[in-house]
């Protein structure tokens, strides 16, 4: 037997799993990096967070991605050098954090690394009938499996799509394994640059679960925030966003797109929600005398609206009240005060974040993906029916050290 194939094999039987988790988003913030010590699988599948960082990306990282992310046409020699160069680079990152851990190498059995995003192009957003859904990591698994010689489980979306699913939202499995229960029906809503939620019922039914992406949650915010004030990557507290007013004439010309008109599930990206999308409909709102203030402030309503209405439509399609709903927030968009104050004036449900089910709120999508890896080698036995969206499927490519 191959002696990397027994290694695997080996690791699939261990009662405990120690796998680092690694998430980048459409933020572009940074790299989280969570340690997880994993046992089971499944609905069964038992997570402890030993460590977890977020290491921001340097502004020469962040132009570098920025230089093919979610553009249609890009110097496609700088993306194929990016896919290596992202590779080598989280890979340092996460030895970075063993050694400041005190962790050898040796004693982590795999990295789930969900790579970079540079482009999310499902049929809802490129409209060309002839060609499937698609999306595009970068971030290459096996040059992270060989800089740190830990078995690598890499570019997670792609089997997703393969089995008819649009490559996101993921977090559905991991919501469902870690996170379903017999007490309450639970809403995952996680906001980062993408706002979206799980629908979990307490009958844990899968053929009842649901999940789409709801819009914007961070992206234009932070976008908006970053082209009036260079030195900014987002409003922190938001700040600019309190000192101004909603402007409904702006707000309606931003829900003005076939996204919020087609059926859930659904995807998208900053491939629609960018700074052209906010000034298409600053134009034909009209609204072009507005402050800068009153813009993020109406962005900002924005997410927790699109966010709000999607969730209601789910919960009126469910067997569930909003009086019996639980939303658990999880993201960046925990840290954004208005944001949730908005979200709880829209939902009347009761609010908590992750960290009350014991899984850190800023961890845990580097969590889902060690959870996805965990799957991939030791369970992939749970099965979600036919619902659109959620292909019972294990995912994730292998990579070894050598």
């Amino acid at each position: 037997m191959n002696t990397n194939i027994e290694s695997l094999y080996q690791i699939a039987q261990k009662p405990t799993r120690t796998i680092v988790g690694l998430m980048s988003g459409t933020s572009l913030d940074g790299l989280d990096v969570a340690l997880c010590a994993i046992s089971g699988s499944g609905t069964n599948t038992v997570v402890q967070l030993k460590k977890f960082e977020t290491i921001a990306y340097s502004e020469e990282v962040k132009t570098e991605i920025r230089k093919v992310f979610a553009k249609k046409t890009i110097d496609f020699q700088h993306l194929a050098l990016l896919n290596e160069w992202i590779g080598n680079l989280h890979a340092d990152l996460v030895l970075d954090c063993l050694k400041k851990w005190n962790i050898e190498a040796t004693e982590v059995d795999l990295i789930a690394s969900h790579g970079q995003t540079v482009m999310h192009a499902p049929k809802i957003l490129h409209q060309q009938a002839q060609f499937p859904n698609a999306t595009l990591q970068i971030g290459d698994g096996d040059h992270i499996a060989v800089r740190t010689g830990i078995i690598t489980v890499s570019d997670f979306r792609q089997k997703h799509v393969a089995a008819g699913g649009e490559g996101a939202p993921l977090a559905v499995y991991g919501d469902y394994f870690l996170f379903g229960s017999e007490k309450e029906n639970r809403i995952m809503l996680n906001i980062g640059g993408i706002g979206n939620f799980t629908f979990l019922p307490k009958n844990q039914n899968p053929e009842q679960v649901f999940v789409t992406d709801t819009g914007t949650g961070n992206t234009l915010i932070d976008a908006y925030t970053k082209f009036h004030f260079p030195a900014l990557s987002y409003d922190k507290d938001a700040q600019i966003a309190k000192k101004g007013t909603v402007n409904q004439d702006l707000l309606k010309e931003l829900k003005n797109a076939p996204f919020f008109e087609g059926s859930s599930p659904k995807t998208t990206g900053p491939e629609l929600f960018n700074l052209d999308y906010i000034q298409r409909a600053i134009t034909e709102s009209q609204t072009q005398h507005l402050a800068v203030e009153d813009v993020l402030a109406t962005l900002t309503r924005f997410s927790a609206e699109t966010a709000a209405e999607a969730i209601l439509y789910a919960i009126q399609n469910s067997e569930a009240t909003t009086d019996t709903i639980t939303v658990y927030v999880s993201g960046g968009g925990i840290h954004n005060p208005l944001l949730m104050e908005y979200l709880k004036e829209l939902l009347p449900c009761s609010f908590k974040n992750t960290n009350d089910l014991g899984i850190s709120a800023d961890a845990k999508e580097a969590i889902l993906f060690a959870v996805l890896a965990n799957e991939t080698v030791a369970g992939g036995t749970t099965h979600f029916g036919t619902k659109k969206g959620i292909p019972s499927v294990t995912m994730g490519k292998i990579s070894f050290p050598d």
